[in-house]
């Protein structure tokens, strides 16, 4: 393998992990190698095909008007709604046609430093498996439907495609500076958690909003969450929440805003004047928000998910 400096300018080859930096471990299944690429994708069957359509016919009825048109347009690019789990070699054909990404099958979620080698090269890791009926309203770990489903349509978009392969590489820089939560706040809160201005309104590009059927109408229409233009710089020192809906969520003007602010940023810098942790709470304005909208945080404040708030 190379190392982080090596692989500085050459994303071909995956680069060991320095002891130096922090980073979550994880458990190595034994059947996969290094890049923890699976061997083939699972064979789904019936069952699994049916829960796969139930959770897209069930997002179809609230996505028009809320999701963003580059995501409605992905999904009729890709042909998704043609029935069962996508198998990730017809889909990688359609991706790469358009945009050079492919999709490949992992076991879980995977290392950083192999997570972000994998987006440098324009492949999207996607979970090698689909929840079940009891967990089918929420799931911990992000499942092929997540994955395929809440990302993939949004790499048929050739800007965006280039601003999530930039991401993977500066992945690496992130880790040199062990800056991860940082950068991981910037993921977050753009592709699982992102805005984007439209001519007919704000509609929503992140993930794990378009996969989930409470978050994408809450998002879009809710009182409760602060919406606020994206600024980069004050991203990555926002803390975020996982488990529940978001308190405040950051708008971009376009995907060329979205890949100029990250691509030009001189991250170096950025990264030197961070501490290893957030300044700024989930639920925080600051004064140099540009706020489209000041929430008033009734969801956060009654309690959340774990409350049995209404998310209002």
């Amino acid at each position: 393998m190379a190392t982080f400096e090596e692989t500085e300018q050459d994303f071909s080859r995956l680069p060991d992990l320095p002891a130096e930096v922090f980073t979550a471990p994880l458990k190595k299944p034994d059947h996969v190698g290094d890049d923890w690429l699976e061997p083939q994708q699972t064979q789904y069957d019936s069952d699994d095909d049916a829960i796969w359509n139930d959770l897209f016919e069930r997002q179809m009825g609230v996505l028009p008007g809320r999701a963003a048109s580059a995501f409605m347009a992905g999904l009729q690019k890709l042909n998704l709604n043609r029935g069962g789990v996508p198998e990730f070699g017809k889909l990688s054909e359609d991706l790469t046609a358009l945009t050079g990404w492919s999709v490949v099958p992992v076991p879980m979620l995977i290392p950083d430093h192999v997570f972000f080698w994998h987006l440098a090269n324009r492949r999207f890791p996607a979970g090698n498996f689909i929840r079940t009926r009891e967990t089918f309203d929420y799931i911990q770990e992000p499942d092929v439907f997540h994955d395929v489903f809440g990302h993939v349509p949004m790499l048929t978009d050739p800007v965006y495609a280039d601003y999530m392969q930039e991401y993977g590489r500066a992945g690496w820089k992130a880790m040199r500076h062990n800056r991860l939560k940082a950068l991981g706040s910037l993921y977050w809160y753009t592709v699982e958690f992102g805005l984007i201005e439209e001519k007919d309104g704000i509609k929503a590009y992140g993930a794990g909003i378009l996969s989930g059927p409470t978050e994408v109408v809450y998002a879009i229409e809710a009182e409760s969450p602060n919406r606020i233009m994206l600024n980069v710089d004050r991203v990555m020192r926002t803390d975020y929440v996982i488990s529940d809906l978001q308190p405040t969520y950051f708008v971009i003007e376009s995907f060329e805003d979205l890949y100029r602010q990250t691509v030009e940023r001189d991250f170096d810098k950025l990264y030197r004047n961070l501490g290893p942790g957030f300044t700024y709470a989930n639920t925080a304005v600051i004064d140099v928000d540009y706020v489209v909208n000041r929430g008033t945080l009734e969801y956060t404040l009654r309690g959340g998910r774990g409350s049995g708030a209404k998310p209002v």
